[in-house]
C-alpha cells in the first residue's frame, strides 16, 4: 500500500488551472524522500529493539545461578558416568572452555588416567558450585583447574577470583583432604589484552596463596604465552584470540607433563612425593 502510494506522482495545478509538471515532480521527490526516511527509521527502531531484547536475554542468562545455567552440561557428564563409569584416583581437568576444548587432553598425557570436565564459558564460581557433582565423586588424585579468564572479563576483581579459588579448594579438601589441587594460571589472550594487568594481579594472588599450602600447586602458563615485548602471543590462539590452538595446547602439555609425572608418578608404582 505504502509503496503504491509513494510511487504515485501528485497532480499540481497552478492558479490558471494549468498543470505544473515541475512542481509536481518536486512534490513527488519530497514525498518519496519522506517515505524512504520513514522506512529507514522504522528499520533502525526494529534493529534497536532486537538488540535490546538480546542484551536483556544475555544479561538474564548471566544472572542465572550456576545450577540453572549449566545444569544441562553437568547432567550430561553424570549420564555419561553412568554409562561408562570413570576411573577413581585419576587426574581431573576442570574449568572453562579452554579445558572443554582440549579434546585430546587424555592423549596428551600417556600413562595417566585423565578426565576432562570443562564446561562452556564458565567462571571459577561455577566450578565451585559443582564440586559435589563433578569433582569429589571421582576421588581424583590431582585436580587441575583452569578458570578466572571469564571472571576478569566479566568485571570481577582479582581478589574475588582468589576468594572463589579458596572456596573451591576448601570444598575439595573438606571431602578429599589428600587430593592435590593445581591452578593453571590465567592465560594472556590477544582479544582480552586490555585486562592483562588484572590477569597478572589474579595470578600473583593465587600463586602466593598456593605457596602457603603443600596441597596446592600453581602452574605458570602465563609467562610462556607472552612475546618478548610482554604481549599475548597470537600464534598460540585460534582466530577468536581467546582459546588455545593446537600449538597452544602442545605448550600447555609440555608444561604440565612433568607435573603429572611427578604427582601421579606412573613410573614409581603410583607413589606420590
Amino acid at each position: 500500500m505504502h509503496e503504491k502510494w509513494a510511487q504515485q506522482k501528485p497532480v499540481v495545478w497552478d492558479r490558471d488551472n494549468t498543470f505544473d509538471e515541475g512542481r509536481a515532480a518536486a512534490q513527488y521527490r519530497l514525498m518519496r524522500a519522506r517515505f524512504l526516511w520513514s522506512r529507514a527509521w522504522l528499520a533502525l527502531a526494529i534493529g534497536a529493539a532486537l538488540n535490546l531484547a538480546l542484551s536483556a536475554q544475555t544479561a538474564a542468562e548471566k544472572q542465572q545461578p550456576p545450577e540453572a545455567r549449566w545444569e544441562q552440561d553437568i547432567r550430561a557428564f553424570e549420564t555419561a558416568d553412568k554409562t561408562n563409569p570413570p576411573p577413581q584416583d585419576a587426574i581431573l581437568f576442570i574449568g572453562s572452555s579452554s579445558i572443554r576444548r582440549w579434546t585430546n587432553v587424555a592423549q596428551a598425557f600417556p600413562g595417566h588416567k585423565v578426565l576432562n570436565r570443562g564446561f562452556g564459558g564458565s567462571q571459577l564460581s561455577d566450578s565451585v558450585a559443582f564440586v559435589d557433582r563433578i569433582v569429589t565423586p571421582y576421588k581424583p588424585k590431582l585436580v587441575l583447574l583452569y578458570a578466572g579468564d571469564n571472571d576478569i572479563a566479566s568485571g570481577k576483581s582479582p581478589e574475588r577470583v582468589l576468594g572463589d579459588f579458596k572456596t573451591f579448594v576448601r570444598r575439595i579438601h573438606d571431602a578429599l583432604p589428600d587430593t592435590r589441587v593445581a591452578y593453571i594460571a590465567i592465560k594472556p589472550c590477544p582479544a582480552r589484552e586490555k585486562y592483562l594487568d588484572r590477569v597478572k594481579a589474579a595470578n600473583r594472588l593465587i600463586r602466593d596463596y598456593s605457596t602457603s599450602d603443600s596441597g596446592l600447586l600453581f602452574i605458570d602458563v602465563f609467562t610462556p604465552m607472552l612475546t618478548k615485548e610482554g604481549r599475548p602471543r597470537a600464534d598460540l590462539c585460534i582466530k577468536d584470540g581467546l582459546h588455545p590452538n593446537a600449538q597452544g595446547y602442545e605448550l600447555w602439555g609440555s608444561i604440565l607433563r612433568p607435573i603429572l609425572d611427578k604427582y601421579d608418578a606412573p613410573n614409581n608404582g603410583g607413589k606420590q612425593p
